[in-house]
């Protein structure tokens, strides 16, 4: 790595950190989230960036050191069919297969009745969740696995081989990643490890959501002994893929809290003790948790702010990011705030209303990260993205 290359990156880490700690740096940092943006700018389908993610890699490689971003993601469009389909998953579609070539991969909800785990199966997860989802679960999302008691196939044992393989060879890639966009670009890997919610984990992978609004009020003591029993489990998988020196934070995506998925004494009831418990856990071992908000969660304020200071980035996605600020910006960096819809369909001029109209609103005491609302797509004009960018760099020095 040069010596240019190796000092800007020391700089966009110190930048990056600052912010997140609340802090103000020498400008407000840009940390894009982008995930099919970048394959409509370095030419490829979605279908290409999904099923070769060598070309996902190029990609983000090509945007981080065209746009001059701070940070990003190694491969924001994580979905790799070749892992996916190794071990035959269901509940992916996959562009250019089920889907068209151009559209993002999708996320395949099951139907009640047909849910991967079923409404009489909670005392199976909460007594043993990894024996569960081994030997009841992973047959019913695979296409090739053996259900416990089933004789062995060929397509089962190599559904195992291929899967292991694949893993292997994706997660080890990642590391190299890292490399690549440290040495092209002196740009940050923006976040190391991976988190969910328990309860998303159970509306997402096991009962659907339709399925378990039922379960909350037909057997809500279950869906809360299930949650309890993730929950371990989950903050080892997030502390074990975290940043070893503790800059970047660990990822947590959440999806079935806010409004309207479920009522703000659901949340509390159901949702917000094991996941607080967890980014607790989390930053006693001095691990950040980027809070990546999706959907409208102001009405839940009041429980993030109970979160220790500086536990967690906080991304504002259709939430309004000036309302975040005055509830929780003097504990919590803030990231976002951009909307997806105006870089899709706003004009460059507008774009740049937006970021003056967020940066002095809530980064003029630093503790900002610049940031559409949400993950961006093939639908962002390049134009906007790039006005985004140098406004921020222009306006947002302090």
């Amino acid at each position: 790595m040069s010596d240019e290359m190796e000092q800007r990156y020391a700089q966009r880490m110190k930048r990056y950190v600052t912010a997140m700690r609340n802090e103000k740096p020498d400008m407000v940092p840009i940390r894009p989230f982008v995930a099919e943006f970048t394959a409509k700018y370095a030419g490829y389908t979605c279908q290409e960036v999904t099923q070769d993610y060598e070309k996902a890699f190029a990609a983000a490689r090509k945007c981080a050191a065209d746009f001059d971003w701070d940070a990003v993601v190694a491969n924001m469009v994580y979905g790799w069919s070749g892992l996916t389909q190794a071990i035959g998953l269901k509940y992916y579609a996959v562009p250019g297969i089920e889907i068209p070539p151009d559209t993002g991969f999708q996320y395949r909800e099951p139907p009640e009745e047909g849910a991967w785990m079923q409404p009489d199966e909670y005392d199976q997860l909460i007594a043993d969740p990894t024996g569960y989802l081994f030997n009841v679960w992973l047959p019913r999302v695979s296409a090739d696995v053996c259900a416990t008691g089933e004789p062995a196939s060929y397509r089962n044992n190599l559904s195992f081989l291929k899967g292991g393989m694949a893993m292997l060879q994706y997660f080890g890639d990642f590391g190299t990643q890292a490399a690549l966009l440290r040495s092209e670009s002196g740009t940050v890997s923006a976040i190391a490890g991976i988190l969910k919610a328990p309860f998303d984990i159970i509306a997402d992978k096991l009962r659907g959501y339709r399925a378990l609004c039922m379960d909350m009020f037909r057997q809500p003591d279950k869906v809360l002994v299930a949650c309890e029993a993730l929950a371990p489990h989950l903050l080892h998988v997030a502390a074990s893929g975290a940043d070893p020196d503790r800059n970047v934070p660990v990822g947590l995506w959440l999806h079935r809290g806010c409004v309207p998925f479920l009522s703000p004494d659901q949340f509390e009831k159901f949702y917000w003790p094991t996941l607080k418990q967890i980014i607790e856990g989390l930053w006693e071992q001095g691990i950040q948790t980027l809070f990546y908000a999706e959907g409208e969660w102001n009405p839940n304020l009041k429980y993030i702010a109970e979160l220790p200071e500086q536990s967690i980035i906080y991304h504002v996605d259709r939430g309004d990011i000036f309302e975040v600020h005055k509830a929780v910006g003097h504990k919590f960096c803030l990231s976002g705030g951009v909307p997806n819809e105006l870089l899709a369909f706003g004009t460059p001029d507008q774009v740049r209303d937006c970021c003056k109209k967020v940066i002095d609103g809530v980064a003029r005491d630093g503790g900002y990260i610049m940031d559409a609302s949400a993950i961006i797509q093939n639908d962002a004009k390049v134009e906007n993205i790039m006005v985004m960018t140098e406004f921020t760099r222009e306006y947002g020095v302090y």
